[in-house]
């Protein structure tokens, strides 16, 4: 990723959310500024938009025009933004609908500050985000038995894979499988080698169509 600031847009009609998401964005170095709106109306009204945001954090449940109906006209104005949904919606149809609108992440409301910003900083270096709860029940949606097509890994390989799905870090997957560290990166880079893939995500996103 670059070194250039990211221009960051809040789509959230909570306004303690708002503010105490806009305020922890602030303050960190990479961020060059914070437009926080309560309605899709008004982050279109936004007419005097200097540049255009690099990331939208985005509510689904908002007054008038909806947070998916919203993706849309976002990708039209701004192809080159990233949507991120943070909502309280954790049911498969809202998933699926925003993740066909063009949404890049998928977090739900309650989720660290912290890890909201390292999501931020996920896609904008190429990769994605969902919760790890989406993730796995994005997972069990394509594939509710897990049987995955995972000719060419070896069965260690076919276990971490279903790890990463479940949303285990590195450090849960090798307490789960009983290795170090230094074995379970070994294996996932075999895994990334084999799958001609380049992130975790990308290991993730396989999984549930059914490509690995």
């Amino acid at each position: 990723m670059s070194n250039k600031k990211l221009n960051i847009a809040i789509i959230e009609d909570v306004e303690d959310i708002r503010t105490n998401l806009k305020e922890y964005l602030e303050g960190m170095e990479d961020v060059e500024s914070v437009l926080a709106v309560d309605s899709m109306e008004a982050f279109f009204a936004q007419g005097n938009i200097k540049h255009p945001p690099d990331v939208v954090l985005n509510d689904i449940g908002l007054p008038g025009m909806n947070g998916i109906e919203g993706i849309k006209m976002i990708r039209t104005l701004f192809p080159d933004t990233d949507i991120i949904m943070l909502t309280v919606f954790s049911d498969s149809d809202k998933i699926f609908q925003s993740i066909c609108a063009g949404a890049t992440g998928y977090a739900l409301k309650g989720t660290p500050m912290p890890e909201i910003y390292k999501a931020i900083m996920e896609i904008k270096a190429g990769g994605s985000y969902m919760s790890p709860s989406i993730a796995r029940k994005v997972m069990n949606y394509f594939i509710p038995e897990k049987k995955y097509k995972t000719e060419g890994l070896t069965p260690k390989e076919k276990q971490i894979v279903e790890a990463l799905t479940e949303g285990l870090s590195y450090k849960l997957i090798a307490d789960k499988l009983s290795m170090s560290m230094d074995t379970v990166r070994f294996h996932i880079k075999n895994i990334y080698r084999k799958l001609h893939v380049n992130s975790k995500a990308e290991v993730i996103s396989k999984a549930y169509r059914g490509e690995i």
